[in-house]
């Protein structure tokens, strides 16, 4: 069974994407929404690593260190300044936080195909929580978008 490795992936992906939403929420402090918002999803983010918890210590976790091969998603460790620079960490966030609710999506798979009631109920949940990110960083690029490329020198 491969669920351990997915569920790896997905414990270490949460992780990335809430110390990104912390990054980028210091490093442009400076926008209200965008600091207090993602200190938000950051949190959000802790959860589902919590909330995984139960689940991780029935199947086990099997690290994506394990797979050198493989692409794997670093965390942003600096911010870009000005409006490009926003709208860019933006959509460093947005690749982000699609790992994870994709990997959600698969681990949602697996737990339907073992009947597995209690994952399903933390998939919900979680799954519900990334795909509301996804659509908050994509309404904010959206935002960003015209200032950054037409009005920015």
């Amino acid at each position: 069974m491969k669920l351990p490795m997915y569920l790896g992936l997905l414990h270490k992906a949460e992780a990335t994407l809430a110390r990104s939403y912390r990054q980028i929420a210091e490093g442009h402090g400076a926008e209200p929404d965008i600091h207090f918002l993602c200190l938000t999803l950051a949190k959000q983010c802790d959860a589902h690593q919590q909330a995984l918890q139960p689940v991780v210590a029935r199947y086990g976790e099997v690290s994506e260190d394990d797979e050198p091969e493989r692409l794997h998603a670093d965390g942003l460790t600096e911010t870009r300044s000005g409006p490009v620079g926003l709208l860019r960490d933006l959509q460093d966030l947005y690749l982000l936080a699609n790992l994870v609710d994709i990997t959600w999506t698969m681990v949602q798979q697996a737990a339907q195909g073992l009947r597995d009631t209690e994952l399903l109920d933390v998939v919900g949940r979680c799954e519900s929580e990334a795909s509301t990110q996804l659509r908050w960083l994509t309404t904010r690029m959206k935002q960003a978008a015209p200032q950054a490329l037409i009005a920015a020198d």
